[in-house]
């Protein structure tokens, strides 16, 4: 790259000290920003922005492949008498939907899928991957062949990534023996680190690419095989991020309470050292003293509100968990929605049907001296993110990715907006195309005037894949 489009400048830009004027950003070969320095309008050679700049942020949680099941669940699974649909009743038809793919299919739909993230201002991505084996269950010659999908997916749309396998062994607490629709999921510890061995050999971690583990729920292992796991990922790695699905339906509650004595985020922190390495997705269903100890640990509550609204799971106790300071950040999950707004917007709404006030979390979280609900959501989930991802991906800030946003100043929610006013429209205004503009992502345009490069080709190959899949 041509030195001297390793910076530019922007009229604003959302720091960590707040909003600044001609913000000059300067980033080295691998991406990463080496300085950032406001009223720098002197450098009258680098690029100008002349726009908003935002740092991009974090999806952390994604399951790729449900992406093409977005809008074929819609419907009464049952019809008898008395029948609630439910997760449970959803997670049958996502099996029937998992067993069909191909590593090609998976290829296509999370190429599509990344575009879109980036089109909406994700810049990085966590993914919850434990679609292993082949239709069947069969072992694929290269045990890591749609792992290796996921990243090269992920190279090719420009987002970062943190590929999470996923250690999955049985059907229900008490060691269930799998079931034939989680076929294609089964593995072990062993397995898992052999994988991510295999992986860094073959694609080795970069600014761009970390490797974790993700224990799939405390349903899916048992406490000896997620202690082994762990014992075993310290060795080979003290800093990789972990994420678990948790305490996201009732159901799972009681069923921990009964197979282990306790619920289960208090069975977590209970049994293993939970820090800010970890991610706990979704956690739903916590009582008073789980909110106050998650947050006390210093680990990520992983919210996906528009997945656990579509799917009815209820809504995460956000403002008591707010008030202890907890660190959270935001995932599409399944992708009903790639948009980060969305599910920002949908976080607070949620508190606002609860408690019946309106501009809820911000009230509860006075240590961040916000009085914008939009900024104070943008903010969190930027940090909430970073950590989840174990990337440097923090905000716009020498030794982070120089990843980043531009608004739109034209667009119709933009338009004489200012500051914390352009994020509150960001997140609660939605009219016509999203105001994310541009997007770089490790130094790099990845989206130009909303376009991607391969938006076209993408979509074409997304089509024809959901289409072999659905005759």
């Amino acid at each position: 790259m041509n030195p001297v489009m390793k910076q530019l400048i922007a009229d604003r830009a959302l720091l960590p000290q707040g909003w600044c004027n001609n913000v000059l950003l300067e980033w080295d070969e691998a991406g990463i920003l080496t300085n950032v320095s406001p009223d720098a309008a002197e450098f009258a050679l680098a690029p100008r922005v002349a726009a908003a700049v935002l740092p991009g942020i974090t999806n952390l949680h994604s399951h790729a492949f449900q992406r093409a099941m977005a809008g074929l669940t819609e419907y009464r699974s049952q019809a008898q008498a008395g029948f609630s649909d439910s997760f449970w009743s959803w997670r049958t038809l996502m099996y029937k939907f998992a067993g069909k793919l191909s590593p090609a299919d998976l290829k296509a739909i999370a190429l599509q899928l990344y575009i879109e993230m980036l089109q909406a201002g994700y810049t990085s991505v966590c993914e919850f991957h434990y679609l292993h084996h082949d239709i069947g269950g069969k072992p694929y010659a290269d045990p890591a062949e749609n792992l290796v999908c996921l990243i090269d997916a992920a190279q090719e749309a420009g987002i970062g990534l943190t590929l999470l396998p996923v250690l999955y062994q049985y059907s229900g607490f008490g060691a269930q023996a799998p079931h034939a629709g989680q076929a294609r999921f089964i593995n072990s510890p062993e397995w898992i680190m052999a994988a991510l061995q295999g992986l860094q050999a073959a694609h080795p971690q970069h600014a761009g690419l970390r490797y974790g583990v993700a224990p799939h729920s405390l349903r899916a292992v048992s406490p000896q095989s997620l202690q082994a796991m762990l014992d075993q990922l310290r060795q080979w790695d003290a800093q990789a991020p972990v994420h678990i699905h948790i305490a996201e339906q009732t159901k799972e509650v009681d069923d921990c309470v009964a197979a282990l004595g306790a619920r289960p985020v208090a069975w977590l922190l209970d049994h293993v050292e939970v820090d800010r390495h970890w991610c706990l997705v979704h956690a739903t269903h916590m009582n008073a003293d789980e909110t106050v100890r998650l947050a006390r640990s210093g680990a990520v509550a992983g919210i996906c509100p528009t997945t656990e609204a579509n799917l009815g799971d209820g809504f995460f106790n956000g403002v008591d968990y707010a008030a202890a300071q907890g660190v959270w950040g935001i995932g599409s999950d399944s992708h009903v929605t790639t948009s980060a707004a969305e599910e920002l917007r949908l976080l607070e709404y949620s508190q606002r049907l609860l408690h019946r006030q309106r501009n809820v979390l911000t009230g509860v979280a006075a240590s961040d001296g916000a009085a914008s609900v939009g900024a104070y959501l943008y903010r969190q989930a930027l940090h909430g993110g970073a950590a989840a991802s174990g990337r440097a991906v923090a905000g716009l800030q020498v030794g982070q990715r120089a990843d980043l946003l531009v608004l739109d100043p034209h667009h119709a929610d933009q338009a004489g907006k200012q500051g914390d006013q352009q994020l509150d429209s960001f997140v609660f205004c939605q009219h016509g195309a999203s105001p994310v503009r541009d997007v770089m992502v490790g130094g790099h345009w990845v989206i130009r005037d909303h376009r991607h490069g391969l938006q076209e080709s993408s979509a074409r190959a997304y089509g024809d894949t959901l289409k072999g899949l659905l005759d």
